[in-house]
């Protein structure tokens, strides 16, 4: 293996929105996540809408609200 071309792999804090917050490793500086295994809903069980740009009120503007 050549020496010197790899970069460097050092320990890093991961955030998520929730504000969990771990560390692992890794080539970049931070890490940010949007959701993690603390609030994703197949690991809590809970629905958790993730609404990016307004397009879970698109959605409901243009279909309505099904969940009645």
């Amino acid at each position: 293996m050549k020496q010197d071309i790899h970069p460097e792999f050092k320990t890093v804090e991961v955030v998520c929105a929730c504000g969990n917050t771990f560390e692992t490793k890794s080539t970049v500086d931070s890490i940010h996540l949007d959701i993690c295994s603390v609030c994703h809903p197949f690991y809590t069980g809970k629905q958790r809408l993730v609404d990016t740009a307004g397009r879970v009120d698109r959605f409901k503007k243009k279909y309505g609200d099904i969940s009645k």
